[in-house]
């Protein structure tokens, strides 16, 4: 079974976009911030992360750019999933090393689409 890492401060994003993951047949991880998920990444590194970009402590670029870094930090699938939508915000988290990108609010077909695109399904 694949694994998934939801990356968002908000406790009811993490709920809803795990039971969404969990229904596509990952087993989910949750971190409230870049520092949980970096934390986590140390331990152990998933196969995708799902990831928040303005959060408290370490945002979703700072973790990106931390985690490309990492030992197996390139291997997993990360899309960005956010309220910023202008062409420089996509740019940014596409240099920085996400693979997609996603507008929230969002739901169970765009992200089995995404997660389709970057070969996770």
């Amino acid at each position: 079974m694949k694994t998934c890492l939801v990356v968002d401060d908000s406790r009811v994003v993490r709920k809803v976009a795990r039971k969404i993951l969990e229904e596509l047949e990952f087993a989910c991880d949750e971190a409230e911030d870049g520092k949980q998920a970096m934390d986590h990444c140390m331990v152990t590194m998933p196969d995708a992360i799902l990831l928040d970009w303005n959060m408290p402590v370490m945002n979703g670029i700072e973790f990106l750019r931390a985690l490309r870094q990492m030992t197996h930090g390139a291997e997993p699938k990360v899309v960005l999933c956010t309220t910023e939508n202008d062409l420089n915000h996509i740019q940014e988290a596409l240099s920085a090393g996400a693979n997609e990108y996603i507008m929230k609010p969002f739901d169970s077909d765009i992200i089995q689409n995404k997660f389709e695109q970057v070969g996770l399904l």
